[in-house]
């Protein structure tokens, strides 16, 4: 009688599950994981905003400390967390350890060097030479690190494939690589209504992301103070180090009246869907969830072509030219060049004055959201873990 084999053992190893592009696509897997694997989600720090299954063994290695801030705060508690999950992984006998973002990914390095039965996966999120570039330190840290343990992993998958080459022409990382998307749901009861999408005044146009200087959200009232006062209403959805200089711009620019700053949100659709325009405003991306979930409830978009993504998801990855201060019509959104606030005045007043036209993209955005769904997504993480 042959003995009946147990679901594999897998530990998820990140830095915590707060507001973020990374901790959703672990929170929207987790589900679908525990059906197929004995789950052990292992995060550094004690910050969980997505709801985490019963099922899933949780395990908080500092429970008590703030996240570090820095690279080099990070490496200097290093050691101690990889203690705690080189204990955690054979205590539990794990098969598979994957892990999320630089720290958690080298620390998942050394226990590849330390038990070779174990299986290690790692997965990038962020176009790394655009990411690190304004700062030395980090820069000489990537460069230093990635090559040394990087290669050390079974395998690497990121959600874009520019991080992948950017990891291998810049990074010497050269163990196998896969692409990955992150996913998002559709619902045919939870989208724009496009008879309500016609001419309006005042176009209503929604960011949600971390308030800083990658996300850019400066340039959206760059390109608004382009245009008469009232022409177009911005709603900001998250918090940062740069919100005082936001609500600052906004009086300087008189567009104060026109800027609604919500803070951190839960229901992030449910403000997309009382907008009439997304704006991705980015300077660099890993991979935009938000921009994906404007495009699942049908929200008409517009996008910086930054690194990485957006070309992705509203351009089938097909190469653009944008010529400075104009705009692109995309398959299934408008693009601007980086930091081109009179492309995206543009792009707005376009959007503004044509609402045919938003009409016509709510409905591709909406059909191109579906390519990313959680059954495509999730088979070919499930793939990748046993494989």
């Amino acid at each position: 009688m042959t003995e009946k084999k147990g679901k594999p053992k897998l530990s998820i190893l990140t830095i915590s599950l707060g507001m973020g592009g990374t901790e959703r696509f672990i929170s929207l897997l987790l589900p679908k994981l525990i059906k197929d694997f004995e789950v052990t989600l292992v995060i550094l720090y004690n910050y969980i905003h997505f709801e985490i299954p019963k099922e899933v063994n949780l395990i908080i290695l500092k429970p008590n400390a703030k996240s570090a801030t820095s690279y080099y705060l990070k490496i200097k508690n290093f050691a101690n967390i990889f203690i705690k999950y080189n204990r955690i992984t054979r205590s539990n006998n794990i098969d598979v350890s994957f892990s999320l973002l630089p720290i958690p990914n080298i620390i998942n390095s050394f226990i590849a060097i330390k038990n070779k039965r174990i299986r290690t996966i790692i997965s990038e999120r962020c176009y790394s030479s655009l990411m690190y570039k304004n700062s030395r330190i980090q820069m000489f840290l990537a460069k230093l690190l990635f090559p040394m343990f990087y290669n050390r992993n079974h395998i690497l998958f990121s959600n874009s494939i520019y991080i992948n080459e950017d990891l291998k022409q810049n990074f010497g990382v050269k163990i196998p690589s896969k692409v990955i998307f992150n996913p998002v749901g559709t619902d045919e009861n939870q989208k724009i209504d496009l008879d309500k999408i016609n001419g309006t005044n005042t176009l209503n146009i929604i960011n949600a992301g971390t308030i800083y200087h990658a996300k850019n959200q400066k340039l959206i009232l760059d390109a608004m103070s382009l245009s008469n006062s009232g022409e177009f209403k911005l709603t900001l959805l998250g918090d940062g180090v740069l919100i005082d200089n936001i609500r600052q711009q906004s009086k300087n620019l008189s567009l104060f009246k026109y800027l609604v700053l919500e803070g951190k949100v839960n229901d992030v659709k449910h403000y997309l869907l009382k907008n009439d325009c997304f704006i991705l405003s980015s300077n660099t991306e890993g991979f935009p969830n938000v921009l994906l979930e404007a495009l699942s409830v049908g929200l008409p978009s517009i996008s910086t072509n930054c690194f990485s993504g957006p070309l992705e998801m509203l351009n089938d990855n097909e190469p653009v030219t944008i010529k400075e201060g104009d705009f692109f019509k995309a398959k299934y959104g408008l693009l601007v060049n980086v930091n081109d606030a009179v492309g995206l005045n543009k792009a707005m007043l376009y959007f503004k004055n044509h609402p045919e036209e938003r009409q016509r993209y709510s409905k591709l955005g909406f059909e191109r959201a579906k390519t990313f769904s959680m059954t495509n997504i999730y088979e070919q993480v499930k793939t990748l873990l046993n494989s």
